[in-house]
């Protein structure tokens, strides 16, 4: 590396705190030698390690030091030293030992159990308490005791530096109150790199321009200067400006390519009654869909649209629609049901019953929440987003609607789509639609569509036409972006998660 460059690359903080580390490793110590605020020094520090010319640590270490009554007993002496010194070998009442010793009341009864316990003390229980010194309380009044010594150490001292004995002193004394405290503090050091410790022995006080004014460059002495150069490679702090979450920025652009294609949005409740939900799709009213561990059903009865009876009659028995229905008995009580929607799909119905044939053709899409009664795991949640589409147009037919989602998954990013056969109640003919994953390099099942049956379409309508229709579960579709492979991630409260995801760009 060259050195040179490197030292004209140095801020001037940085060109004040490197010699200093030629000799202090410490925070405090670089300080005081630099003369420069703590900030200041820490981001010397950061600069440097940047550059590799130091590495800075930290560790947290456990630090003692006197509270306030620790510094009170370390200049005016122990309490127990001055209760000793008030005794003698006769005994005497505690009001006599208090006055002499001037203690309060608290610190003598403490006196009392500490000094009782060494054996510095004997009492004589009567109707008052009495208290004269031993010959071992003599010992101690005369010579200086662990805690003592201890109370006079220089303080802040390192817990994990002190002696067995020492440690044992701290126990007890801790127990006192507002004595001694006990603090976590974290220090800070830095160790010069090999090539940190040469450009410090250098002479880094030479003349450098760090701004460049308009008088320089109006008197032309800019070109007689030598200017800092600044590293533009080298780490800076991370700024995370406002953003939309992630999945969000997906719904707005998949609601884009709809717009484009020249679509109007549905919208509609989250609540909605079984009949728009299940019957009015010709959902059979025994479908294991319309139990309650796949629904989510509320309480209360929903309020009927005079609609109900053709779609009871389409039911029963097909009614003008050229089907024989299911052939069983409609129940009213069951399409009354309340429930949380359980596809996007119930705004396509709601949205044909109030078309006219002036209308058509038309083109309508949805992207919302639907919510089923799914256990939740990797692949599965109770809640997640669908984009619905359908097509009203007399002149519409298969070709059409798989044009459509071709074109739709092309500007979701899978250049390669096909479509298979497959059933849903309420279509016919019905495909399944799958995209081939390129990393992966396998084929990856994203949704149902097809085109509606008669009997969804001519009592919602009044009429027989061609209706494409599609839905697909939004979070397969865009969790390969992100490299989600657990979907529950996208519903995640993560602010880091957030703040890392890449932006939506298709």
């Amino acid at each position: 590396m060259d050195t040179g460059k490197l030292i004209l690359k140095l801020h001037p903080l940085e060109r004040m705190v490197l010699p200093v580390l030629a000799w202090e490793k410490k925070l405090p110590q670089i300080i005081a030698k630099s003369k420069l605020q703590e900030i200041e020094v820490m981001r010397a520090l950061q600069w440097l390690e940047n550059k590799g010319l130091l590495a800075i640590r930290s560790e947290t270490k456990k630090v003692i030091s006197l509270d306030s009554n620790g510094q009170r007993y370390r200049k005016e002496g122990l309490p127990e030293k001055a209760f000793l010194s008030a005794l003698s070998d006769e005994f005497k009442g505690l009001n006599v030992i208090t006055k002499k010793s001037k203690l309060s009341r608290e610190e003598v009864n403490a006196c009392i159990g500490l000094l009782r316990k060494k054996g510095a003390i004997q009492i004589e229980t009567g109707e008052n308490l009495q208290v004269k010194i031993t010959v071992l309380g003599k010992k101690l009044r005369e010579e200086k005791s662990p805690e003592e010594i201890f109370l006079h150490k220089p303080f802040p001292l390192e817990l994990s530096l002190l002696s067995t004995e020492e440690k044992s002193i701290f126990e007890e004394l801790k127990k006192r109150k507002e004595f001694l405290k006990l603090e976590e503090v974290k220090e800070t050091a830095a160790d010069l790199t090999e090539l940190g410790t040469k450009i410090a022995s250098l002479d880094l006080k030479g003349k450098v321009i760090n701004r460049l004014t308009a008088g320089m460059l109006k008197s032309g002495e800019w070109k007689e200067q030598q200017f800092r150069h600044y590293d533009v490679e080298i780490n800076v702090p991370q700024k995370f400006p406002g953003r939309k979450h992630f999945e969000n920025e997906a719904i707005e652009y998949i609601k884009s390519i709809w717009l484009e294609m020249g679509f109007k949005e549905m919208t509609g409740n989250y609540v909605q009654s079984a009949f728009w939900d299940l019957d009015a799709l010709f959902t059979p009213q025994d479908h294991p869909a319309r139990e309650m561990q796949d629904t989510f059903y509320l309480a209360g009865k929903a309020k009927l649209p005079e609609l109900w009876k053709k779609i009871k009659e389409v039911h029963e028995n097909g009614a003008d629609t050229g089907s024989r229905g299911w052939r069983y008995r409609f129940s009213k009580e069951e399409t009354e049901q309340i429930l949380l929607r359980t596809h996007t799909t119930v705004l396509s119905a709601q949205t044909i019953a109030k078309l006219k044939k002036e209308d058509l053709p038309a083109k309508f899409f949805a992207v919302g929440k639907v919510f089923r009664n799914e256990a939740l795991d990797w692949k599965h949640l109770f809640e997640f987003y669908q984009v619905e589409g359908i097509v009203i147009d007399p002149n519409a037919n298969l070709k059409h609607l798989k044009g459509y989602l071709t074109q739709f998954y092309k500007k979701m990013g899978f250049t390669k789509v096909r479509m298979r056969p497959a059933h849903f109640p309420y279509t016919e003919p019905s495909l399944e639609v799958d995209v081939f994953h390129p990393v992966k390099k396998q084929w990856v099942e994203l949704g149902g569509a097809g085109i509606f049956r008669p009997e969804v379409v001519k009592p919602l309508l009044g009429f027989d036409c061609p209706v494409l229709a599609w839905g697909q579960g939004m979070g397969r579709i865009v969790s390969e972006y992100w490299n989600i492979t657990d979907i529950r991630d996208l519903n995640k409260n993560d602010l880091k998660q957030i703040r890392g995801m890449k932006l939506w760009l298709r």
